[in-house]
Order: C-alpha cells, then sequence, then structure tokens
C-alpha cells in the first residue's frame, strides 16, 4: 500500500483527486460553495458533474497531461455556463498547474500563451465596458484563476529540470571518477607485474642457471659446488630481500587522495627504487652467475629522475639476465650519458637452439612499457650477428 501510494504514482494522483472531491463536495452540503454569478433557475445539483469532472482530470495529471486538461477546461466551460461555482474554479487552477509541471513543453508555452491573452482580453473588455480605467479588474480573476497557476507550475517544471540537469551532471562525474579509478588500478596492476617480473624471475633465473648446472654436470669438486651454492643463496637472498621491500610498501597506507598512482614508477618509496648507480653491483651478481660482463661507460654520470633511475637499472638487469640465459656466456654493456637522454645498449651472442629456460617474452614487455612510460625509446633484436637491447631514456634536463 505504501509503495503504491508512494511519489510519482497514480495512487498518489487518486488521492489528490479524492480529496479535492471531498473538500468540493462539504462546500456543497454545507452551502458554502457559492457561485460567481449565481442564477436561481439552476439547481444546486447540475454544479456537481462539473466538480466530479475537473476531480477527475486532477486523477489524471502524470498519466494523461493533456487529456487531463482537455477534461477539466470542459469541466470548466460547462461550470461557467450554469453560473461558476467558486469549489470548480479552485480545483481547475490545480488542472493548469499540473499541466504545467507534468505536460510536454509544447503545453506548458501554449498554455502561458492563452492566459496572457485572456488577462488581457478581461481587462480590455473591462475598461471597454465600463467606460473607465477601473475596468481593468475584470481581468484580475482570469490573472488569478489562471495565469498565475501557469506561472507558479512553469517555475516548478524549471526548477525540477534543473535538479535533473545536475544530477545527470553529476552521474556522469561519478562514472567519469570511476572509470579513473579503474584505469589507475589497471595501471597499478601494470607496474606491479614489472616489478614482479623483474623482482623474482631474474633472481630465480640465476638460481635455476646454476641448479641445472649442478645437476648435469658429472663430478665437480667441493670448490666449484660451493660456488654454485654461493650463487645461489646470494640470488635467493637478494631476491627475498627485495620481495620484502615490496610487501612493505604495498602494506603502507595509500597516499593522500587514495587513488594508486597512474604514473607507475616515479612514485615508487625508495625502499623499492633501485638505481643506475648501484649497476655496479647488479654487474657482479651477474658475472658471478656466469656471464662475463663488459662495462664502458660514456658521458659524465649524474643525477637522475627517480623514475629514470628505476627503469633503467630494471632494463640493465633483465638484459643481462636474458643475456645469461639465452647467451654464450659474454655481454658487453653501454652507459651513455647525455644531455638530455641515458641511453642503455646490451649486446651478446646468441647460442643457437635458445635454451629450454626460454620464456614468453614477458621481460622484453616490460621493458617496452618501462621506457613508452617515460616517453622514451627501446628496441630489442638481431644486430650485427648479435643480440641486441637499446633504452633511450629522456631525463627532461638540458634539451
Amino acid at each position: 500500500m505504501r509503495r503504491w501510494l508512494g511519489s510519482g504514482t497514480p495512487g498518489r494522483d487518486l488521492m489528490l483527486a479524492g480529496a479535492s472531491l471531498a473538500g468540493g463536495l462539504i462546500l456543497y452540503g454545507l452551502g458554502w460553495q457559492p457561485q460567481v454569478r449565481p442564477h436561481p433557475d439552476v439547481p444546486q445539483v447540475l454544479f456537481l458533474p462539473p466538480l466530479l469532472a475537473v476531480c477527475v482530470a486532477v486523477g489524471l495529471r502524470r498519466v494523461a497531461p493533456r487529456a487531463s486538461l482537455a477534461v477539466g477546461t470542459g469541466a470548466l466551460v460547462v461550470d461557467t455556463a450554469l453560473g461558476s461555482s467558486l469549489g470548480t474554479i479552485l480545483i481547475y487552477t490545480q488542472v493548469l498547474y499540473d499541466a504545467c509541471v507534468y505536460g510536454p513543453p509544447r503545453l506548458w508555452r501554449w498554455l502561458l500563451r492563452v492566459t496572457v491573452g485572456l488577462s488581457l482580453l478581461g481587462a480590455v473588455v473591462g475598461v471597454v465596458g465600463f467606460g473607465q480605467w477601473r475596468g481593468v479588474a475584470v481581468g484580475v480573476p482570469v490573472v488569478l484563476a489562471g495565469l498565475l497557476p501557469v506561472l507558479t507550475g512553469i517555475s516548478v517544471r524549471q526548477y525540477r529540470d534543473q535538479a535533473a540537469a545536475e544530477r545527470a551532471r553529476a552521474e556522469q562525474t561519478a562514472r567519469l571518477v570511476e572509470l579513473d579509478r579503474r584505469q589507475a588500478v589497471s595501471a597499478e596492476r601494470a607496474r606491479m607485474a614489472r616489478e614482479l617480473h623483474d623482482v623474482i624471475a631474474n633472481h630465480l633465473s640465476a638460481v635455476a642457471i646454476h641448479a641445472t648446472a649442478a645437476l648435469s654436470v658429472p663430478g665437480l669438486d667441493r670448490a666449484q659446488v660451493e660456488s654454485a651454492l654461493r650463487v645461489i643463496r646470494e640470488s635467493s637472498v637478494q631476491g627475498l630481500a627485495e620481495m620484502r621491500q615490496m610487501i612493505d610498501v604495498l602494506r603502507e597506507p595509500e597516499p593522500s587522495g587514495g587513488q594508486p598512482s597512474a604514473g607507475g614508477d616515479p612514485a615508487l618509496p625508495d625502499a623499492v627504487t633501485a638505481r643506475l648507480a648501484e649497476a655496479d653491483g647488479l654487474v657482479d651478481r651477474i658475472r658471478a652467475a656466469g656471464l662475463a660482463v663488459r662495462v664502458r661507460t660514456d658521458g659524465t654520470p649524474g643525477p637522475l629522475p627517480v623514475g629514470v633511475d628505476l627503469a633503467a637499472y630494471r632494463i640493465v638487469q633483465e638484459s643481462l639476465t636474458n643475456a645469461l640465459k639465452h647467451g654464450t656466456g659474454e655481454a658487453e654493456l653501454t652507459i651513455a650519458y647525455r644531455p638530455a637522454e641515458v641511453v642503455l645498449t646490451v649486446e651478446n651472442p646468441v647460442r643457437p637452439g635458445g635454451t629450454d629456460l626460454e620464456g614468453a617474452g614477458a621481460g622484453l614487455i616490460g621493458m617496452r612499457e618501462r621506457a613508452t612510460l617515460l616517453a622514451g625509446q627501446f628496441a630489442a633484436g638481431p644486430h650485427d650477428g648479435h643480440w641486441q637491447v637499446r633504452a633511450a631514456l629522456p631525463t627532461g634536463v638540458g634539451g
């Protein structure tokens, strides 16, 4: 029952129509329903059908605004012909108001023109008929019973349309915010995937290579076994340390604003920000794993933006790991510091036939994504009989 009588339902309109009819009948029963132009020869009971019809028009105000206005206007015309009862006129003002609020825009525009025209016409007829300016008062009833309800309905209609437009804008803003949030989450997932690959896969690759070598080569002496185990231990400890750092960062509260960093790497705390200046330690670990690395530096090393520093380190790490997995045991690393960029080049011969540890290309994808996020350039592929990885990362300095 409560739902049936809720706002905007026919039940509420029927309640308003019933209340209007009850009020009109009470006035009629008590004899308090005066006529504007009393006619003693007209039976009072004849005023009840127009009253009932105008109440029916109120009940149709939402479901059929045009029909409501037509029924109400017809009832008013009949009532006016009989003498114009006050109750019917008052209920008809509700019909005009509802037609402006719930009807199509053309309807309220038409009603505004008609009521303004009738008001002016009444004023002119009054002045002409009475021969003095006080005759303008003839148009006052038309203004009170016709023009004012129309103007009130138009005001409410415009306010309601404005509120609906504001709600639509708010919903659109909410959808845009949700879209931004999803994009930020996707970017954060991609960043975490790159970090997890670089932190875990590279160290595990070194562990797997040395474990495979220790198991496949018969007759290893104790020194060789200890060397392989030492490399395995160092790679495992280093990987676990970096993994703990990432977990600690993930456990920390989000930065102000509650949104993940869509930019990815530049927002990483120092705990997980590896630097290109630490590449010497990385090269030492790779050499201990069995890859002969020659390092050449061009230009003067200088401070790099955090995002560039991390991306450069990870690209060098991934490139050397790939050279260890797929190469013939040697590689050359060139780090060129230029005025507006740092250029990384890793070249190594490729072992014929590949290896059973060959991955699915996630490393190359991650390196390319890192360079792209920084508006840099990345290329990887055969070059003069070698496999070459080249990345140019802009530093935002100098030009």
